[in-house]
């Protein structure tokens, strides 16, 4: 089977042949399998291939994935769940999850404590049921770090929108800018969504097993290109 294959490089911007190599770790980031596939794979088709090699060449039936929010497609879930394969995989947060409206309500003067967890229930809908999708629990993470970062470029994004909005500087690609005809505004609701949101991180846990459980307990890096 020939590996090297051509596919676009989004980070260098350029399409060049290359391979793609599917790394598994343990929780430790310590390399557990690595495996090889063509160029052109996309990367969420290489994560259950290299785990079921790693079942199989080592007897495992209870094992967790831990995959970032990049692994994340209906196509994905489906796979790890058909595969007997319970999973943590980061969750994407489009809106401010109602644990963490419910905390702000019940806390207004208190600021969040780092590392804070909140967990809600997310159960399925019946047309994610009839695709294969099971119910979930997602776990929300506020981290102090992580919010400042966020917060910082919040900052800077907006002060860009609004300098562009007063006419000082040229209108150019900025999620904050609202357009309605010609009249130019700074989008301030979505500027107070994402200030929301900043320093929270979801992840959805299907069928983990419980601490001591037996579980081996792995991190999944399927994507990472070589170029040949």
């Amino acid at each position: 089977m020939e590996l090297c294959r051509r596919r676009h490089n989004s980070k260098e911007r350029r399409l060049d042949p290359q391979i793609t190599l599917g790394l598994l770790t343990d929780a430790t980031g310590f390399p557990l399998n690595v495996a090889a596939f063509e160029g052109n794979r996309a990367e969420t088709a290489t994560m259950v291939p290299v785990i079921n090699d790693f079942k199989t060449a080592h007897n495992l039936t209870d094992v967790t994935v831990v995959a970032d929010a990049g692994m994340i497609s209906e196509a994905n879930q489906v796979a790890l769940q058909a595969a007997g394969l319970s999973f943590i995989l980061g969750a994407r947060i489009p809106h401010l999850p109602d644990v963490v409206r419910e905390w702000r309500d019940k806390h207004p003067h208190d600021a969040v404590p780092d590392a804070l967890v909140l967990t809600q229930p997310w159960p399925s809908t019946s047309a994610e049921k009839a695709r294969g999708i099971p119910d979930r629990v997602i776990h929300y993470r506020y981290r102090y770090d992580r919010a400042r970062k966020t917060i910082r470029g919040i900052d800077e994004q907006v002060a860009k929108a609004q300098r562009a909005v007063d006419g000082h500087a040229p209108v150019k690609r900025n999620r904050y800018i609202q357009l309605t005809g010609a009249t130019k505004s700074v989008n301030r609701a979505l500027e107070a969504k994402t200030r929301a949101l900043a320093g929270w991180k979801g992840y959805a846990e299907v069928g983990v097993m419980p601490t001591g459980g037996g579980s081996c307990l792995a991190g999944a890096v399927p994507g990472l290109n070589s170029s040949a």
